[in-house]
């Protein structure tokens, strides 16, 4: 078996390093905020609002499908 012998040059390690280098900065820009948006208590009424909002429409969703109210596209709950 032969031995090739590997010759090193400023231009081929360069053209190894460079990329590499370019693709590392690259994916660590992409990471996205280090801080959350919101704290646990935000996030925790929000999700039950949503959870409440979404209720409310399915009651109304129920009795529009048992005619107990005249049809109607609004919502009798206060939205915002």
């Amino acid at each position: 078996m032969k031995r090739i012998a590997m010759r090193f040059t400023w231009r081929s390690v360069l053209k190894r390093v460079v990329p590499c280098g370019l693709l590392a900065i690259l994916l660590s820009s992409m990471t996205g905020c280090a801080t959350p948006a919101y704290s646990a208590n935000e996030r925790n009424k929000m999700i039950s609002r949503t959870w409440s909002y979404e209720g409310k429409q399915a009651v109304d969703d129920w009795d529009s499908f048992w005619m107990l109210r005249p049809p109607s596209r609004m919502t009798i709950w206060h939205v915002r």
